[in-house]
């Protein structure tokens, strides 16, 4: 395909041309190329260097509400009990030729301990007891290494020592290390091996759908590139700020999928306006800049500050997780956007109409206007009541399943089967009951001791109390360990937990693993509607500064509900109860994670309003040019509708590779995300918000004197 290029000296007009704020940033990379890309090698090759260090070097734990009875318990546990806390490491021996206790099975449990004793980050290790610790059998024991450091380490200790546990195993003899340290452990593992796997998946999956959209090889590359080096920015970030504040790796998996989305989605945007700028509008390379930055670059920033903004009410909730990982991605869209508004502009003078090689013969390099998405305008201008009640009924049938939706903390489930942690579990229920793996601690003072140990041996839900073990070091306190009668993933646990705190003494404080789980998610349940209110509400804001429209604002706002809503109906009828879970690959838990709704949420809601920013932008400035309500609604479509098309689909293909692989977690994840966009993008963005640009006519766009006066005059129409 021959294309004659316009020259690439200034022409007239761009001698007097006045960019705004973003469109002189644009213009002041390209005069100093030397000095901005000085600076990007250097955070790329200096935060790159850390950038490796990323999977070692962020904490696998974290999970817990801070400040709750069981967190307390377990740093009581830490303290005074020699760390027989819910981070302590239990190693599983079975035999199968005679009693654990003798023969091979003695030595295991030699070799076991000396393994244990010589790691200083290990407390005390306690040896079987008959009637707590040793099956009735006596086939089955179990070691317990107390935790000598904080969550955080008990994991990298898992991480070290389970290895070597296992191979103590001999013809006879298991050895099958459990706990919650070696359960984070062991999912993290499969975790990274998930996401490596879904990440080499879908780069080239989203190579092909860029090149589909760009038409030409180069241009499909650099949404790649310029991702790429947010991510490695980002990565290497991460791994220092953990120094300083724990950080969870969840972090940095979330980051990588979701910057990967972002980045291309606004690389996407800025790529096809330069092209509209150079070979449909025969700017000057300068001036197709300033004028791309002007107005796809404005409405990156702004859809970037709405990602941020919804993100950032994840940290209302209480928890380390929860805020490492929104602190993570945040990060990561921060360097992605920075990388897109400077380096980005930087590369596309560079290499001009060199974006354009390697084309594919029917593509027109630089068509901006997209005949197909004007007549599709056309069509929607013509008959909005059908297409928007149509779209409307689809969306409210797919969220009618949201009304049973039922959230409970992760199950054992989640991991592999062949993971120790797994293998261990199953074999304490086997010889030990269903809740031995879920064990209860409860630390009183020692007044309140036999209370205690008579309340809970009267409770119909507890399978067996231990004796009342002393604080190690003469502290005034004792620890009660009881059995439930339930497997800790059983809904009826809570219940029970509820009732020990109202009938056992006032001193008495409960906690164990499934305890901190329950305190988690009745955390989380507190949080989610703050969570999404903020969101809501910033988001609004966000788009009411932008667009100075009350009522567009607010359409585009609840509209983001809707696909939500949808997206975590399907979810339902999926994770909860296991429609596609053979296909999929996973194993229904009967609930979906408590995590979801309120992280999801946030994560839905700022990629939604990242098409509404792009869409409503695009249809601000024809409105801004024009004042007609049916060019603001068809021009959007034509000049934007490519661009959210094929950032969907590119979206969609990165969600569901993360969907494809590894544990229940990402599948979540990838599954729900992937719905959200799918919905959103196609049936919200491309025809519900249009329909109401349609209806609404003019009013989208009127605004109180008295609003305009008070908000900033942001303007989208270059000049």
């Amino acid at each position: 395909m021959t294309t004659t290029a316009p020259s690439r000296h200034p022409d007239p007009a761009s001698t007097s041309l006045r960019p705004g704020p973003l469109g002189r940033l644009g213009v002041w990379v390209t005069a100093h190329a030397k000095a901005t890309t000085a600076v990007w090698l250097l955070l790329i090759v200096g935060l790159g260097f850390f950038a490796p260090r990323v999977e070692a070097a962020l904490s696998g734990a974290g999970w817990q509400a801070d400040g709750s009875e069981s967190v307390t318990v377990r740093e009581l546990a830490v303290d005074h009990f020699g760390g027989n806390a819910s981070s302590a490491i239990q190693v599983v021996v079975q035999s199968s030729d005679g009693p654990v206790t003798e023969g091979a099975g003695a030595d295991v449990l030699a070799a076991a301990t000396d393994l244990l004793a010589g790691d200083e980050r290990i407390g005390t290790v306690v040896q079987p007891q008959p009637g707590a610790t040793l099956s009735a059998d006596g086939s089955t024991a179990v070691l317990l290494a107390g935790a000598g450091a904080d969550t955080n380490e008990m994991v990298r200790v898992a991480d070290d020592l389970k290895a070597p546990l296992e191979a103590l195993s001999t013809g006879s003899v298991d050895v099958s290390p459990t706990g919650t340290s070696l359960l984070w452990s062991d999912f993290n593992e499969a975790n990274l091996d998930a996401m490596l796997k879904s990440e080499l998946l879908s780069w080239p999956v989203t190579l092909g759908i860029l090149v589909l959209a760009f038409g030409a090889l180069v241009a499909a590359g650099l949404p790649l590139l310029l991702t790429l080096a947010g991510l490695v920015a980002s990565a290497g970030s991460l791994v220092l700020i953990n120094e300083i504040v724990p950080v969870s790796i969840w972090a940095m998996n979330f980051a990588m999928m979701f910057a990967l989305a972002l980045g291309i989605d606004y690389a996407l945007f800025l790529v096809v306006r330069y092209r509209a700028a150079r070979m449909g509008g025969g700017a000057s390379p300068v001036r197709a800049v300033a004028e791309t930055m002007d107005t796809a670059g404005k409405a990156v920033l702004l859809s970037g500050a709405t990602v941020l903004v919804s993100l950032s009410a994840v940290m209302l909730v209480p928890s380390p997780s929860f805020r490492s990982m929104a602190g993570g991605i945040m990060l990561a869209v921060v360097f992605v956007l920075a990388a897109t508004l400077t380096l980005l502009p930087l590369v596309l003078f560079k290499l001009d109409l060199k974006i354009n090689r390697i084309a594919l013969p029917w593509v027109r390099a630089g068509e901006h206007r997209s005949p197909r998405f004007a007549a599709w305008g056309e069509r929607l201008w013509k008959r909005p009541l059908a297409f928007g009640i149509g779209a409307l009924l689809i969306l409210l049938a797919l969220a009618t399943p949201i009304l049973g939706l039922k959230t409970a903390m992760p199950s054992i489930k989640v991991l592999p089967e062949d993971a120790s942690a797994r293998i261990g579990y199953d074999r304490v229920q086997d010889a030990f009951g269903d809740g031995a793996p879920g064990t209860l601690q409860v630390v009183a003072d020692s007044d309140d001791a036999a209370a205690a140990t008579t309340v809970l041996g009267g409770d119909p839900g507890i399978a067996g109390v231990m004796p009342a073990m002393p604080a190690a070091d003469g502290t005034d306190l004792v620890m009660i360990q009881a059995v439930p009668t339930m497997d800790p993933s059983d809904p009826a646990l809570s219940s029970l937990v509820d009732r020990l705190r109202v009938d056992l003494p006032d001193s008495a404080l409960i906690g164990g693993a499934p305890v901190e789980n329950l305190d988690l998610k009745a955390q989380l349940d507190e949080s989610t509607p703050l969570v999404i209110g903020v969101v809501l509400v910033l988001g609004f804001l966000l788009l009411l500064v932008a667009l100075q429209a009350p009522l567009i604002s607010l359409l585009g706002t609840l509209a983001s509900l809707l696909s939500t809503a949808a997206a975590f109906g399907i979810a339902r009828l999926i994770f909860q109860e296991g429609f596609g879970a053979g296909f999929f690959g996973f194993e229904s838990q009967g609930f979906l994670d408590a995590w979801a709704p309120v992280f999801f949420f946030a994560m839905i809601f700022a990629i939604a309003m990242d098409y509404t920013v792009f869409l409503l932008a695009s249809a601000k400035e024809h409105y801004e040019r024009s004042g007609d309500p049916r060019e603001a609604m068809i021009g959007a479509l034509a000049h934007s509708g490519r661009v959210i098309f094929a950032a969907g689909a590119v979206m969609v293909a990165v969600f569901f590779t993360f969907a494809l692989s590894g544990p229940l977690p990402p599948k979540e994840m990838g599954i729900i995300l992937g719905v959200a966009v799918l919905l959103d993008a196609f049936l919200v963005r491309l025809v519900l918000l249009p329909v109401m640009l349609r209806l609404t006519g003019k009013a989208a766009w009127w605004s109180p004197a008295w609003l305009t006066r008070v908000l900033p005059n942001i303007r989208f129409a270059h000049d």
